[in-house]
């Protein structure tokens, strides 16, 4: 990849750039972005440009044999780690990494849902586990093979629990011309070992004019279209690529619903949706929650009257409006929200999903048809 195939970023590629011409690049950086910013991309583009043999001051060749193996992701000397769900026969990164290549080649602007889905996620928890730590060290203690840099570029080091501790030697002392690069959404995810061993590289949100430019420009929209979704993505491409594909989100429909069910005193229906609930898995059932909690908060600016603020799409929109408009109020809504990131937490830690489904659901009951809302918060109902 090449850095002029990246979508904006012009002044983070100058900077890069100018760390290869200046012969300066840190050996071990932590590229910090939002989702959708191109924070990957530029890690690939970076790593291509500083083992090309026939760069120029502004971009790597993209026709040398060292550049046309990094199109294709098969460098001997590029390595790759992410998270992954363990199996019987899926130990490392490597044993996913067809699929990897495979995403990778179609488009790499992507997150985490997108990845799951291209993998046989059932109801794991992606990570980076030891295996993979110490396959990272086996990997990174040879000599390169072809290029005068090994590059291991590691796509969301948030998922490494205290197992990373592993990897504190191999950067603090790599091997000759090794590089590290972590790419990262959360800063405040990572352990702080390893963040202290890191030079941290800031990637801003993509500008809404840069979207929208390349909105009309790749898919054809007209200017108005490219402006709603660019507002809508809000610096993120990855989110504005789906608006374009109108990839249909069912979260929000089992929300909607879910509210609804509280609203009405459904409990039959409550009691089927919890079972329903309690078999989505883990990780469906935390982007379920998230999802929850952001559309809520989009709801709390439609009740405050920043309407201007909201960013849904049309359909989503309507329904908070409705729900602003008949059913909550501002007391509800945080209150809510407060049950919703509790019961987030308590998935995290593995809590019985079914009963932690119920409990919510009851208290949705209480805060919505009754405004009664639970024992310690401090609203006062008006």
């Amino acid at each position: 990849m090449q850095f002029k195939e990246i979508i904006g970023q012009e002044s983070i590629k100058q900077q890069l750039l100018q760390t290869v011409a200046e012969n300066r690049v840190s050996h071990a950086q932590l590229f910090l972005s939002s989702e959708g910013s191109g924070a990957l991309p530029l890690a690939i583009a970076y790593a291509q440009y500083i083992n090309c043999l026939d760069k120029s001051d502004e971009d790597s060749c993209g026709i040398c044999s060292s550049c046309r193996k990094y199109e294709r992701y098969i460098h001997p000397d590029l390595h790759f780690s992410y998270p992954f769900f363990a199996a019987k026969d899926v130990k490392i990164a490597v044993d996913v990494l067809d699929e990897w290549r495979s995403m990778l080649l179609d488009d790499p602007y992507f997150d985490m849902n997108i990845w799951r889905s291209k993998l046989s996620a059932e109801n794991k928890q992606a990570n980076i586990n030891i295996a993979e730590c110490h396959d990272i060290i086996k990997k990174l203690s040879y000599k390169a093979f072809e290029g005068e840099t090994k590059v291991l570029i590691m796509w969301l080091p948030e998922y490494l629990d205290k197992e990373g501790n592993s990897l504190l030697k191999i950067i603090e002392e790599p091997p000759l011309n090794t590089l590290f690069i972590l790419v990262a959404n959360n800063q405040e995810q990572i352990l702080s070992t390893l963040l202290s061993r890191t030079q941290i590289v800031k990637i801003p949100k993509l500008p809404h004019t840069t979207i929208e430019d390349y909105l009309m420009s790749k898919h054809g929209l007209s200017e108005n279209q490219a402006t709603e979704y660019s507002f809508l993505a809000d610096g993120n491409l990855i989110e504005a690529k789906e608006l374009v594909a109108h990839t249909h989100n069912e979260n929000a429909d089992k929300f909607a619903e879910w509210l609804r069910m509280g609203y009405g005193n459904r409990v039959l229906d409550l009691t089927a949706f919890v079972e329903q609930a309690a078999g989505w898995g883990r990780e469906n059932q935390k982007n379920f929650l998230k999802y929850g909690i952001s559309f809520l908060r989009e709801c709390s600016l439609l009740l405050s009257g920043a309407d201007d603020l909201v960013k849904l799409p049309a359909a989503a929109l309507q329904t908070a409006q409705k729900l602003s408009a008949h059913v909550l109020d501002l007391n509800m809504a945080d209150a809510i929200i407060t049950e919703l990131e509790k019961a987030h937490y308590h998935i995290e830690r593995n809590a019985n999903p079914k009963i932690l489904f119920l409990d919510v659901s009851l208290q949705l009951v209480k805060i919505i048809k009754f405004k009664t809302f639970p024992k310690g918060t401090q609203y006062i109902y008006n």
